[in-house]
Order: structure tokens, then sequence, then C-alpha cells
């Protein structure tokens, strides 16, 4: 029983991440058709853990259900969601335009009611950005001001008003168009900011990759160790 749930996923993550990592570097044909049959594995595994998450968030919102705690009422709306879906979904066969040409259920749930409220999620975020922006750029050292001067020279590239406050005041003495200036600092210095971070990244990937493999990093296990 101990080697079932301790030693054996220890093994398993250990060969394949060991044969996926070697997998880049043979270039033969029995190479690639392992990655593309693991492919097809991965999409069966996310299918199975796709029902589990399901299973769970159902078992989470019975129990609000149960003991009807302050706002237990969205519940019945996931649950409304949920069979809903799945019904037009089964219904429509997971087409939105049908072989007539026709919209489907599911393609009409998908364009009048999930477009809407993504489009509303992404609005609030957009209240998050600007309250964290308000923050971010309260001039408290010189990155911040570098930062502030920045980000105010982007709002008005974006906008016509800025770029022709821009002409009028500076366009006889600037060999440089703002549109110009926005697109230097977004090839020059941001450029060279994301390559680092997208470096660190890789790096911080390639080690947690190599601690999960050696069995050094056991979270996935759901213990502590």
């Amino acid at each position: 029983m101990v080697f079932a749930k301790k030693t054996l996923p220890l093994i398993v993550c250990f060969v394949m991440g060991t044969l996926v990592a070697i997998q880049y570097y043979v270039p033969h044909r029995l190479s690639q058709s392992f990655i593309e049959e693991l492919s097809h594995w991965e999409i069966i595994i996310a299918a199975f853990a796709f029902f589990l998450g399901l299973v769970s968030v159902m078992q989470v919102h019975i129990g609000k259900l149960r003991r009807r705690p302050p706002g237990w009422g969205f519940s019945l709306f996931l649950f409304a969601g949920i069979i809903i879906g799945v019904a037009t979904g089964f219904i429509s066969r997971g087409k939105q335009i049908s072989e007539t040409g026709a919209m489907t259920p599911f393609g009409w749930m998908y364009n009048n009611m999930l477009n809407p409220l993504q489009g509303t999620m992404f609005c609030l975020l957009g209240f998050y950005i600007v309250s964290a922006a308000y923050r971010a750029f309260k001039v408290r050292s010189k990155e911040a001001a570098v930062l502030l001067m920045v980000a105010v020279l982007f709002i008005f590239a974006r906008v016509p008003l800025g770029q022709y406050l821009w002409e009028s005041v500076w366009g006889s003495t600037l060999p440089w168009q703002l549109h110009q200036i926005v697109e230097w600092i977004m090839n020059t210095p941001a450029k060279a900011a994301g390559r680092g971070i997208l470096i660190g990244v890789s790096l911080g990937a390639v080690a947690t990759s190599v601690k999960i493999i050696a069995g050094i990093e056991r979270q996935y296990m759901g213990g502590k160790d």
C-alpha cells in the first residue's frame, strides 16, 4: 500500500520525465512517435482531471446548499449553468453552427451568455488594473518616476489628442514622433527586461522540473514532504 501511494508515483514521474527530456535530443522516428502517443494520453488524463475537478466543485457547493451560509444562492446558479451547458452541448453535439448553417442552442448560449460574462470579467479586471497602477505610480523613488513618465507617454500615444498635443508642443523642436518613441521603448528596454524575466522564469521552471523528476518536490502527491 505504501509502495502504491508513495514509491510508484515517484518511479513513474522519474521515468516519464526523463524520457520526455531525452526525447527532444533524439531525432528518431520512434522518439517522435513516443511524444505523439504521450500527447494523446495527456488529453485523456486531462479529461479525467476535468471530471474530478467538476466532482470536487459540486461537492463543495452541495455542502454550501446544505449549510446555507451567506451567498449560498450563487451555488444554485452554478448548478443551473452546469446542467444547461451540458444539456445544450449534448443536444448540439458540441457544435456552434449546425450543418444547415443555423446557430445551435450551444452556439446561442456561447455568443449570448458566455461572451458577455467574459466581457464583464475583463471590465472588472480593468478596474483592478487601474487601482494597481494608481498605487504603483506614486513617485516614491527614481524608478517609480521613470515608470510614471513611460506610462504617461504610452497613454498619450494611444489617443489622438495626445499625439496632437505632442506635435503642437514638441513637433518643431524634437525630431522624433511620439509613436516612434513608444516603439523604441517597446523594442529596446521593454524587450530587454522581458527577456530577462523570461530567462528567470525558464531557469525556475527547469529547476522545479528537475526537483520533481528527482523526487525532491512531492507536492503533486498531496503530501507535505
